[in-house]
């Protein structure tokens, strides 16, 4: 049985992955820098936990992946967001903003 802060990591990182993809598709290391960027450089994925996500979140078909030449002339496996992806995405992403509004309304009530 996994812990709940491994389900809560889990289910972000896979948010982390999708958000990075609605952009465009994007091989593994380009999925590391863009969530990088997009936290102003505050997060760092290794990759020892986005493969395993990734391959997760194909097996779920919220991602497909295709090997291609990526920008320095090297294969590389490229991953797209799916219809289904997309759908998740909004799904998880409704339901970091509810997780954050309790968790602010939880500090104004400790506050007061």
């Amino acid at each position: 049985m996994t812990s709940p802060k491994a389900d809560l990591l889990q289910g972000t990182l896979d948010m982390l992955i999708l958000r990075a993809l609605l952009l465009a598709p994007l091989h593994g290391y380009g999925i590391i820098q863009r969530i990088h960027r997009m936290s102003d450089e505050m997060l760092t994925v290794e990759q020892g936990a986005l493969y395993p996500a990734l391959y997760r979140i194909e097996l779920k078909g919220w991602v497909t992946s295709k090997w291609d030449v990526n920008e320095t002339g090297r294969q590389a496996k490229f991953y797209t967001l799916t219809r289904a992806g997309r759908k998740q995405l909004r799904v998880q992403e409704e339901s970091w903003d509810r997780l954050a509004l309790v968790v602010a309304k939880m500090r104004e009530l400790i506050a007061s």
